[in-house]
């Protein structure tokens, strides 16, 4: 098993910008981030992504979440429907992600 923080989840889309998921989320009532507490008012990609490998244009595409004890199963659906609906409708309008579904 590796070591992480529970509950703290990074998922990264293609074609998709983290702070356009950040603001549709937002207002469906959802927090998330694109990056750490400490660098949430940088457009830099995360230092932390960067180390473990990934590009600059997949950092940008990425959002973090923290869940823990409180969160219910129905909130937890929620997140997942709102962010897959997202997803799809950003690459809808990117010339990139035209087709693609969230994978």
């Amino acid at each position: 098993m590796e070591k992480r923080l529970p509950g703290s989840l990074n998922f990264g889309f293609s074609y998709v910008e983290g702070e356009s998921l950040l603001l549709y989320l937002d207002s469906k009532g959802i927090a998330v981030s694109t990056g750490s507490a400490c660098s949430s008012h940088k457009l830099e990609p995360s230092h932390v992504l960067l180390a473990l490998g990934l590009k600059p244009e997949e950092c940008h595409g990425s959002l973090r979440i923290t869940m823990g004890r409180s969160n219910s199963q129905e909130q937890v659906d929620y997140v997942a429907e709102c962010i897959a609906e997202a997803v799809e409708r950003f690459r809808m309008m990117s010339p990139l992600g035209r087709g693609r579904g969230i994978k």
